[in-house]
């Protein structure tokens, strides 16, 4: 069966089932504008190896999309797919599929503007929109981003750093203060993890990374500073990026009533997002997997 039809199969299904809960064949049919003609002689049948084909994908593709929240849309479910099915599925095919069927994928919300500070301490946009990496631990780029939780809007902020090679988060730390505590122990955590790592370290210009202490701490490690531009977010983009699939893929699609279990569900996701989730740029590979194999090359 080729692909141009598996949206009319869907709908012959539709009236399968819609007959099998009591409901007339003849009343579905004018409904959906189908021939009842056709529909009898699709029930009757002997189905092809294509058709069987599209049915199977179809269903492995609601299972990934399931698996995933609603977050995957038909690229990342093509690169799950052909990865653990080992098949060489073309993106244009799940294109049509999940369409038909309605699968999309949650839209990334705007995110909200906020009052400068003024610094102590600033630094050239060394990093200027240089958003790759020849190793890992090269350059690193971090933030902070505020969630809310409860009824009553309480706050809390997540700092993280990410690895512009690998594309995995360092290190993060959730706190219910924006303060500089929140960064510093960030970093700390990077550094015990990366003891050894020297990278040009890009931010925003917040208020904790422009602090002299901030700077004493870089400089100590052996780090060189970059700042974004003011009011250019985009100088800042793969860290943008993160808190977007963060925010789509999580913390948009769910309630939380307490700051416990926000901080729960952002421990789940980062480590799911480090180890399970595929990004095309990384040979499909989640970013542990794609770090691990740079540092075995």
């Amino acid at each position: 069966m080729a692909l141009s039809g598996v949206r009319q199969e869907y709908l012959y299904i539709c009236v399968q089932k819609m007959h099998e809960e009591g409901y007339a064949i003849t009343e579905t049919c004018d409904i959906l504008n189908l021939n009842r003609s056709s529909y009898y002689k699709w029930a009757h049948r002997t189905k092809s190896s294509s058709e069987l084909e599209n049915e199977a994908l179809l269903h492995d593709i609601g299972l990934i999309y399931a698996e995933h929240n609603g977050t995957y849309g038909y690229r990342r479910i093509a690169d799950e797919y052909n990865a653990t099915h080992e098949k060489q599925y073309n993106l244009k095919r799940f294109y049509r599929l999940v369409h038909i069927v309605g699968l999309l994928a949650v839209i990334r919300r705007k995110r909200p503007a906020y009052q400068r500070s003024t610094p102590e301490v600033t630094a050239e946009n060394i990093l200027n929109r240089e958003f790759t990496a020849n190793t890992v631990n090269e350059k690193w780029c971090t933030d902070v981003t505020e969630m809310k939780y409860g009824s009553e809007g309480g706050k809390a902020y997540l700092s993280a750093i990410l690895d512009l090679k690998g594309r995995d988060i360092v290190s993060f730390a959730i706190g219910r203060h924006n303060n500089n505590q929140l960064v510093f122990e960030t970093f700390d955590l990077a550094i015990q993890k990366y003891p050894d790592a020297h990278p040009l370290f890009h931010s925003d210009r917040g208020f904790q990374y422009t602090s002299k202490q901030f700077k004493d701490m870089l400089e100590k490690q052996g780090m060189r500073q970059s700042m974004s531009r003011v009011g250019r977010c985009i100088d800042n983009g793969p860290m943008e990026g993160f808190w977007g699939i963060l925010k789509c893929e999580m913390y948009y699609l769910n309630h939380f009533e307490t700051y416990e279990e926000l901080v729960d569900a952002v421990g789940q996701f980062i480590h799911y997002y480090n180890y399970q989730r595929r990004q095309h740029r990384l040979n499909c590979l989640a970013p542990m997997d794609y770090r691990s194999l740079l540092d075995a090359a």
